[in-house]
C-alpha cells in the first residue's frame, strides 16, 4: 500500500516540474543581428520570425502560407505586398529597441529594405539596414538590444559579424558573437579583436541555454536517469535492488547520455548541411513518444536490448529537434563545423550539469522503501506529458495549457522582481 505522504511529495514534486517547464519545450526563440562591416560603412540585418512578430504586436499572422517544402533551396525574395502594411510599426518597435553607438556617437539605424526568408519550420522577416553617419571601422561598437525580451524571458538575441575584412571574417552565419538575454541587454562587440575562440564559447553557452528550454530533451534525459540507481531490470524480475557504488552507476548514467549527445550530433550535422530534412511536426511527435517509451521501460521493460540502444537510436531524432536551433535557420559558411562542435559541447555540458543535480540526489533515495513510487509514478508522469506533446504536435492542436502556465509563471516573474 502506498503511504498517503510519500505520494503527495511525489506528485508536487512533478506538478512543480511541469508547471515551471512545460510552456518551455524545445522552441527555438531567437532572433539575429547580423553585421556586414566594410571600410566606409556598416551595414546590417535584424531578423525576427514571425512568431515574434505577433507577439510584439499581438497578431495572429499565418506563417504557414510562407513555408518552403523540405529540402526546397533557401533563398531570401522581397517581401509581400501584404505585409507593406506592418512595415511602419515595425520600424518604430525596432527603432525603440535596438541601440547602437560607436563611443558617444550614436549611430542612426537607417532601413534600406525588407525581405522574406521562407524556410520549412520557420519564416523570418529580414530589415536590412545601414548605420549613418557613416564611419570608417571603428574599434567597437556598444549594443542596447531589447526585442521580445519583455514578451518572452527565454528569448535570445545574436549578434553575428557577417563580413569584417579587416578581421578576417568573410561569410560568416554560424559564429555568434554576442547572445542578448533579459538580464544581459547593453554588451560591447569588438570589431578589431575578433577570434574564434570567443564565438567557439558562445556557441557551447548557446548549446547549454537550449537544453534549459528544451524540456521534452530534459525529460527524456529524465527517464533515463530514474532507473540508473537501480539495477537493471527484465521483464520476468521487476524487483528494484539499488546499485551498491556511486561511481559505477555515476560512470553508467554518463555513457548513456555521451551516447544520447553523439546520436543527435550526427542528425543535426545532417540536418544543418541539408542532407536530411523532416517535417518539423512528424520530428517534434516522434520526440514526445520517445519521452513515454523510454518512460514505460522503467515501469514494464519493453526493449530486449540495454539503455544505450534507447539513448541512441531515439537520440538521431532529437538531433533533428535541435535542427531547428541552427540548421533550420539556415546558419552556414565558413565556421558551421566550429558552430556545430561547440553546440554539441554545450548540449554536453547542459546535460552532465543536469545529471550532477540529480543523480546524487536519487542515489540518496535508492535504498528507500519509497524510491518504487518515485519510478513508477514519475515515469508515468513522463508517460503523460509524452501524450500531451504528441497530441498537440500530431493533430495540430493547442489545449491553451501551455499559453496559461506561461501568462502565470510571468506573473509571478514580475512579483518577485525577476522580470
Amino acid at each position: 500500500m502506498i503511504k498517503k505522504h510519500y505520494l503527495q511529495k511525489v506528485i508536487l514534486c512533478f506538478i512543480l516540474m511541469s508547471t515551471t517547464f512545460i510552456t518551455f519545450a524545445h522552441q527555438p526563440d531567437q532572433s539575429y543581428l547580423y553585421f556586414r562591416i566594410y571600410p566606409d560603412r556598416i551595414e546590417g540585418t535584424i531578423e525576427l520570425t514571425i512568431k515574434d512578430i505577433n507577439l510584439a504586436f499581438d497578431k495572429e499572422i499565418d506563417p504557414k502560407p510562407y513555408f518552403k517544402e523540405p529540402n526546397a533551396e533557401i533563398e531570401k525574395a522581397p517581401l509581400p505586398a501584404e505585409w507593406e502594411q506592418y512595415i511602419p510599426e515595425l520600424k518604430e518597435y525596432l527603432l525603440s529597441r535596438v541601440s547602437i553607438k560607436n563611443g558617444d556617437q550614436i549611430l542612426n539605424i537607417n532601413f534600406k529594405d525588407f525581405e522574406i526568408l521562407s524556410l520549412s519550420r520557420s519564416v523570418y522577416i529580414l530589415h536590412n539596414f545601414e548605420l549613418l553617419p557613416a564611419i570608417t571601422t571603428p574599434e567597437n561598437l556598444e549594443i542596447d538590444y531589447n526585442l521580445i525580451f519583455d514578451k518572452h524571458t527565454i528569448h535570445r538575441g545574436l549578434v553575428i559579424i557577417e563580413h569584417n575584412w579587416k578581421a578576417g571574417v568573410i561569410n560568416n552565419e554560424s559564429i555568434s558573437s554576442l547572445i542578448f538575454s533579459p538580464s544581459n541587454t547593453t554588451q560591447t562587440l569588438s570589431l578589431t579583436n575578433l577570434s574564434l575562440w570567443k564565438g567557439f564559447v558562445a556557441m557551447i553557452k548557446l548549446g547549454m541555454w537550449h537544453i534549459y528550454i528544451g524540456v521534452d530533451h530534459i525529460f527524456f534525459l529524465l527517464a533515463l536517469i530514474l532507473p540508473a540507481v537501480i539495477l537493471k531490470r527484465t521483464r520476468e524480475d521487476r524487483a528494484i535492488v539499488p546499485v551498491s557504488t556511486f561511481r559505477s552507476a555515476f560512470w553508467y548514467i554518463l555513457k548513456i547520455v555521451t551516447l544520447f549527445t553523439i546520436a543527435h550530433s550526427i542528425t543535426l550535422t545532417l540536418a544543418a548541411l541539408g542532407i536530411i530534412q523532416l517535417e518539423s511536426w512528424l520530428i517534434e511527435s516522434i520526440i514526445a513518444i520517445s519521452i513515454g517509451l523510454a518512460a514505460l521501460h522503467n515501469i514494464y521493460p519493453i526493449f530486449s536490448k540495454s539503455e544505450n540502444v534507447i539513448a541512441f537510436v531515439f537520440g538521431l531524432f532529437h538531433g533533428l529537434g535541435f535542427a531547428s536551433v541552427l540548421g533550420e535557420k539556415g546558419i552556414e559558411g565558413e565556421y558551421l563545423a566550429l558552430s556545430l562542435f561547440g553546440f554539441n559541447v554545450g548540449v554536453e555540458i547542459g546535460q552532465v550539469l543536469i545529471i550532477c543535480a540529480l543523480f546524487p540526489i536519487l542515489f540518496l533515495l535508492r535504498k528507500k522503501s519509497f524510491y518504487k513510487h518515485i519510478l513508477f509514478y514519475g515515469s508515468l508522469f513522463l508517460i503523460a506529458a509524452s501524450i500531451y506533446w504528441f497530441i498537440e504536435r500530431f493533430f495540430d492542436v493547442n489545449f491553451l495549457l501551455d499559453d496559461y502556465i506561461g501568462k502565470a509563471i510571468n506573473k509571478v516573474l514580475k512579483i518577485i522582481g525577476l522580470k
